[in-house]
């Protein structure tokens, strides 16, 4: 295993050990990105199972977005993810943002799920 992939794993498992504790029994929205497309999903820990997602690979997306790697594709699976989540009856979420920074894409992610009526 690479040396990039041991700090990857372990600042992914410190954030979500902190995120746990401090989501008080809320779901958790976690976003994975990749090189190509950004995925989101709503999960509740306790019961184990995903309440909702949306990813830049639905059908419908890849027609519209010229590619699912930029911050044009995170605010619309954001804006999707929150839509979702809502209509299931989730309101209030803990962000999860993996490994990755606050920072662009992830950033835009999160604040188009606020707009989409997700308190975090």
């Amino acid at each position: 295993m690479s040396r990039l992939s041991l700090k990857t794993d372990r600042r992914k498992g410190r954030v979500r050990r902190a995120i746990k504790i401090a989501a008080a029994g809320r779901p958790r929205l976690s976003v994975f990105r990749s090189s190509k497309h950004i995925y989101a999903q709503v999960i509740d820990d306790r019961k184990g199972e995903t309440v909702a997602a949306a990813s830049s690979l639905e059908k419908g997306l890849r027609e519209s977005l010229k590619t699912g790697a930029d911050i044009g594709a995170a605010k619309v699976v954001g804006k999707l993810v929150a839509e979702r989540a809502t209509s299931k009856g989730v309101k209030d979420v803990a962000f999860d943002r993996g490994s990755y920074l606050y920072h662009g894409r992830v950033k835009a992610l999160a604040d188009a799920a606020r707009e989409g009526g997700l308190n975090f």
